[in-house]
């Protein structure tokens, strides 16, 4: 992290070790109390979040800018909000927060909970590379129901919050339908729900001939065999993904989706994983998000455990709107198991979302 990127001779993004350091910058204290940044569960002012996070000024590139920077600043309550910029290349969100809950810990002059393995062989490419399954994730889907002319109207964001008895609700009605899903999780019924509201929102469904893919990131460190060894430091998540019909999806039951998310994150294993990473070292292709849904949560990120020694942070987020194709799913706060659902929308589709979130 204290390192630059660089591309190697063969066109890889490397580290090079320089240590240079991480850029700390700590700002004028603010002319407010944290209370006047107002309820960040909802829809944030980012205008104002914006200039709690440091970026390199003039950076045209992310070579021209540090794998982390952190921010600083004080308000008159006597709080405090630290923004962390690391590079997604880099980390992974659970590293990320290994990373700043042990910069807490030695700030308190405690030892590290988990020490860092900074070992990244551990996921390096097969000799030679092995692609053994189908990876649906790089598919390019055509856009033949046009939605790319919707996303010219104006965007609008709104944050759903879904709270316990919603969320069961939705495990209800996966469950009892049809009679198909026997049991699923939180995250399968609402992943499963909004890909479903979302699709028919855009009206992705008016042409039978449209595809939808669904994309979520899974956490493979359990997954690998063995297991990669607790406190990697790095990426060690794989994309899964579900791909159907949008006129399948919006007709059918939601045990029909929610049991294409389970398969998805059923297939999941360690060699699916291996044949993930060589399929990317041999394509190098990115996936593809036509007609397609990325699902990113941070509910299980350990983020309420950071602790400098004034005690835990009393809300967490992000300082950027998701993308046009992101669905953000965040906690509501520590006390509420409520899950806000975060995205944006062209405003005729946003209408038709909020009817649709009508549970």
């Amino acid at each position: 992290m204290a390192g630059r990127l660089a591309i190697s001779s063969e066109g890889k993004l490397i580290i090079e070790c320089t240590g240079e350091g991480v850029v700390f910058v700590e700002a004028e204290e603010a002319n407010c109390v944290i209370k006047d940044l107002g309820d960040l569960t909802k829809q944030p002012d980012l205008e104002t979040l914006g200039k709690l996070v440091y970026d390199i000024p003039g950076a045209t590139n992310m070579l021209q800018i540090p794998p982390l920077l952190i921010q600083v600043t004080k308000f008159k309550c006597g709080g405090f909000v630290l923004g962390v910029n690391v590079n997604h290349c880099m980390v992974d969100g659970i590293s990320a927060m290994q990373f700043v809950n042990a910069w807490g810990e030695t700030a308190r002059g405690m030892d590290l909970s988990i020490s860092p393995v900074l070992d990244r062989t551990i996921l390096r490419t097969r000799n030679p590379p092995k692609i053994e399954y189908p990876h649906h994730e790089f598919d390019e889907i055509e856009d033949v129901s046009n939605v790319t002319k919707v996303y010219e109207e104006e965007i609008l964001y709104e944050s759903f919050c879904f709270d316990p008895d919603k969320l069961e609700l939705l495990k209800k009605m996966a469950t009892s339908e049809d009679g198909v899903v026997k049991k699923c999780s939180t995250f399968e019924a609402l992943t499963a729900f909004v890909w479903r509201a979302r699709s028919e929102a855009l009206g992705m469904h008016m042409d039978p001939n449209q595809q939808t893919k669904l994309l979520f990131a899974v956490d493979g460190r359990s997954k690998f065999v063995p297991p990669i060894p607790k406190g990697y430091f790095g990426n060690a998540i794989v994309f899964s993904n579900a791909l159907c019909k949008v006129e399948e999806l919006v007709n059918n039951p939601l045990s029909f989706s929610v049991g294409l998310v389970g398969k998805a994150i059923d297939m999941v294993t360690d060699s699916y994983m291996r044949s993930a990473i060589d399929y990317f070292e041999v394509k190098r292709s990115r996936p593809s998000l036509t007609a397609t849904l990325l699902i990113t949560t941070w509910t299980r990120m350990p983020f309420r455990s950071a602790d400098f020694g004034w005690g835990k942070p009393f809300f967490f987020g992000p300082v950027t709107l998701p993308g046009k194709e992101v669905i953000l799913f965040l906690s509501h706060n520590e006390e509420s198991k409520s899950i806000n659902v975060l995205l944006g929308l062209p405003a005729s589709a946003m209408k038709r979302f909020e009817r649709l979130m009508e549970i």
